[in-house]
């Protein structure tokens, strides 16, 4: 098994890189404290083909697969930039667009998901659904040819830097299961019927969230996305990426800050020697390094098994798994051997540790993984 990265991918990294370093910590936190997206990073990674790397060549994309785009996500959040932003709209709606969409869809929304002028956010969670998307209670029904939306959906993240939502709502009931069918529409964020409000959080982020009130939207034929009844099938296609994209950006995040943490303990002195040196510094840094390589790796897996065509669910709820705890564990472990400069604004550590500790919950809780692990890998008894 080849473990080294091909010249073209090591090369992707340092570009990468390289552009998101000239904004860094400072720069990330500040917008992070006031709500504001990266819109200058974005657009300097746009113009470099890089939000689009996942999108095939002839609709104006890199051609790449989730490998690069993970290298992408990684590289950002290594230098202090971590966005939300590429989860749900590169990850998750180009890669559903390019495997469902018609001729028509794809040539209307990818140029524009692939040059970066272009966002579609994601749609699926509800207040009253939690992890059981079963229970999903927004339903698109028939008008003649039209299809009126009604419900209600929140935490969506960045519907003011959108132009259209990819809503996933309830057509029918299948009549063997009496499980849900569940479709996807593409609905302009300018759409009647439709209001997004601002949901206040504490967590330091860029991207807004936002509930989501649909009041018989309508949305014409052309903007359902693949089969009509067979959206849960659809929507996993994109949410493995999303899974893998994250677990990326939670390296990346490690990486900052366990930087971070070896600069300063390498620098600090309280007893005539770095406190680097002492084992109570150097020891949870140590373990913080290896968790992050480990998660590193399952990451590429996952990023490899999605893009070869292979099934990619276990890989990729391990991998968003490990790079999580890996993430908490790393900002933990860097505000830790700051002390009381952890906390401070100077060092500006604790938007990253909010971050890490969404990302513990979302796309999928670390619960829902390990329900996963056990049911479908060690082929235990389904525990709900």
């Amino acid at each position: 098994m080849e473990f080294a990265e091909k010249p073209e991918l090591q090369a992707l990294r340092e570009t990468v890189g390289a552009i998101a370093a000239r904004y860094g910590g400072a720069h990330y936190a500040e917008h992070a404290a006031r709500h504001e997206p990266l819109t200058e990073l974005w657009a300097e990674l746009a113009r470099g083909g890089f939000i689009g790397i996942n999108v095939p060549e002839e609709f104006g994309g890199g051609g790449g697969g989730l490998v690069e785009l993970a290298i992408v996500c990684e590289e950002i959040a290594a230098q202090g930039c971590p966005m939300l932003l590429l989860l749900v709209s590169a990850a998750i709606s180009a890669e559903v667009i390019t495997r469902f969409g018609d001729p028509e869809q794809k040539q209307r929304w990818l140029p524009g998901l692939a040059d970066g002028t272009s966002k579609v956010v994601f749609a699926i969670t509800e207040p009253g659904a939690g992890s059981n998307s079963h229970q999903l209670a927004t339903t698109a029904r028939r008008e003649g040819d039209d299809w009126l939306i009604s419900g209600t959906k929140y935490y969506i993240s960045g519907v003011d830097e959108a132009q259209a939502l990819m809503v996933v709502a309830r057509t029918g009931t299948d009549e063997v299961s009496g499980r849900a069918q569940m479709s996807l529409f593409l609905v302009p964020t300018d759409a009647e019927g439709l209001v997004a409000q601002p949901l206040p959080v504490d967590a330091m982020l860029p991207e807004r969230q936002f509930t989501l009130f649909f009041d018989d939207v309508r949305v014409g034929p052309e903007m359902v996305v693949g089969e009509v009844g067979a959206g849960f099938a659809q929507v996993f296609h994109g949410l493995n990426p999303e899974r893998i994209t994250g677990a990326a950006l939670c390296v990346g995040i490690a990486r900052y800050a366990l930087g971070r943490a070896t600069a300063y303990a390498n620098e600090r002195t309280v007893w005539k020697a770095p406190i680097g040196s002492h084992q109570g510094v150097s020891h949870p840094l140590a373990k913080a390094a290896i968790e992050t390589e480990l998660a590193a790796l399952m990451t590429r897996k996952a990023a490899w098994t999605h893009d070869a065509g292979l099934p990619a669910g276990e890989s990729s709820n391990m991998a968003k798994y490990a790079a999580a705890e890996a993430a908490l564990g790393a900002v933990d472990a860097a505000i830790q051997t700051h002390g009381g400069n952890g906390l401070s604004t100077e060092y500006g550590l604790v938007p990253y540790w909010g971050l890490a500790r969404l990302l513990r919950i979302a796309p999928v809780n670390r619960e829902m993984v390990l329900n996963h692990v056990a049911q479908h890998t060690l082929g235990l008894p389904r525990s709900y």
